[in-house]
């Protein structure tokens, strides 16, 4: 996506936050197929279907599909394009999404493959800082926890390319970005600064704090994920030295990584950036299908 694409999105995206409820895809079928658990991500692309005017079809667990009885991939997809208009797919296979839209004819949404990409959440984020800051130029942006495996993080780093970004990479050492994706930060002139601080001094100058979970599944050595699980914590007291206008993202579930008492301070953004998913997944829906509301 281009710049342009990008900010043509987010004013799409503020169009169905002032009227979500529209007829756009009236007698469309809308397939999810989640290969992985999901909450927001699977209720919002169903909810933003619904909201539209379509059908929706699909499974949430993968335990009653084909899957299971060693049908492939392309099958899968091969069958159920037969059915829908779309198809939203989470895989825990890094490049799943890729693989299926190679062989569908109708249009494949990456609602997360593995810990490769996760798009449609980073549009929702975009549309969260945009709300949030007026601008997605010139920021500050803090992301903190698991930079190795956090799709979200991966996306993120694409999306900004083109809106000058300052980022800082906080992680324990088993858990820094990817070297590939430092090397994209290079290659596309994105600057970051990289650092295991997490200190009330260290968040000043963040205009958004982006936590992120460590994530159990993603581990094969489960006492390195004990090692780390709970090695940054945010607290309340730890936003005395933040702006008033920062705000604290996540791409959710929380685990321990927030603690309750910052849910009452006005930075906390979490659960409205969840809501802002329908309507970033609504402007998705229709814009795969080419549709102009």
């Amino acid at each position: 996506m281009t710049r342009e694409d990008i900010l043509d999105f987010l004013a799409r995206a503020a169009e169905f936050e002032k009227r979500p409820n529209r007829h756009l895809l009236d007698e469309r079928i809308v397939a999810t197929l989640f290969f992985e658990p999901s909450t927001r991500t699977r209720l919002s692309f169903e909810t933003a279907a619904n909201r539209l005017g379509a059908k929706v079809i699909g499974f949430a667990d993968p335990k009653v599909s084909s899957g299971v009885k060693g049908e492939t991939l392309k099958d899968t997809i091969m069958m159920v394009s037969n059915y829908a208009d779309i198809i939203v797919m989470r895989h825990f296979k890094e490049g799943a999404a890729a693989e299926a839209a190679k062989v569908s004819p109708v249009p494949i949404v990456n609602a997360g493959d593995g810990s490769n990409q996760h798009p449609s959440q980073t549009m929702l984020d975009l549309y969260s800082i945009y709300k949030t800051q007026g601008t997605l130029d010139n920021l500050t942006i803090h992301l903190v926890g698991d930079l190795k495996y956090g799709r979200t993080v991966h996306s993120m780093l694409q999306a900004m390319r083109h809106f000058n970004p300052t980022f800082h990479f906080v992680s324990p050492k088993e858990l820094r970005m990817p070297e590939e994706w430092k090397q994209y930060c290079h290659d596309n002139n994105i600057r970051y600064v990289e650092t295991e601080e997490f200190t009330p001094e260290s968040i000043a100058s963040a205009d958004i704090l982006y936590m992120t979970r460590v994530q159990r599944e993603r581990f094969t050595d489960l006492d390195e994920y004990e090692r780390v699980k709970d090695t940054y914590i945010l607290t309340r007291s730890m936003l005395s030295q933040a702006k008033e206008t920062m705000k604290v993202l996540h791409p959710l579930p929380r685990v321990n990584e927030i603690a309750e008492d910052v849910d009452d301070d006005p930075r906390a953004y979490y659960f409205q950036q969840a809501r802002n998913g329908l309507f970033a997944r609504e402007v998705i829906l229709t814009k795969v299908l080419d549709i102009h509301p």
